[in-house]
């Protein structure tokens, strides 16, 4: 597997149905928590994304739904990158109760320039942070 992280959040009741079950939608918001803190970890918040022109535009996202979470559990979310180039970034995603799996899910996303348009960020200095950080964890590009 490549490079990963890990976030940890609590589920609220605004997240769950009458049954105190969570809502389907909310793993992928969950999905992007887990993006986020995941570049936040690694000193690259989507701030400097946006700060160098770019943005991450979500192309594909699935969720396998395996056990409900419900309100009040406190959930891990494990973060991966599957497969990054200059244009491109696909994560997976496992989300565990303690040790139970409750949700895998796989998102994939285009890098995208200021006016939407899908962007070549090889040579940039995102890129280069990019690149340093995935050369130190030996994941190839």
């Amino acid at each position: 597997m490549g490079l990963s992280g890990k976030s940890r959040l609590r589920v609220r009741y605004a997240e769950t149905d009458q049954m105190g079950i969570v809502y389907h939608a909310n793993y992928l918001i969950w999905f992007e928590v887990g993006r986020s803190e995941f570049f936040r970890d690694l000193e690259l918040p989507y701030t400097k994304f946006e700060e160098q022109g770019f943005s991450l535009a979500v192309i594909e996202a699935n969720c396998r739904y395996r056990k409900p979470a419900h309100y009040d559990d406190e959930l891990e979310i494990i973060t991966t990158i599957e497969k990054i180039t200059s244009r491109s970034i696909t994560f997976l995603y496992d989300i565990y109760r303690d040790n139970t799996l409750l949700a895998q899910g796989k998102t994939a996303h285009l890098f995208i320039n200021k006016e939407g348009r899908h962007t070549d960020i090889r040579n940039t200095d995102l890129w280069a942070q990019i690149n340093c950080l995935l050369t130190k964890t030996d994941l190839r590009l």
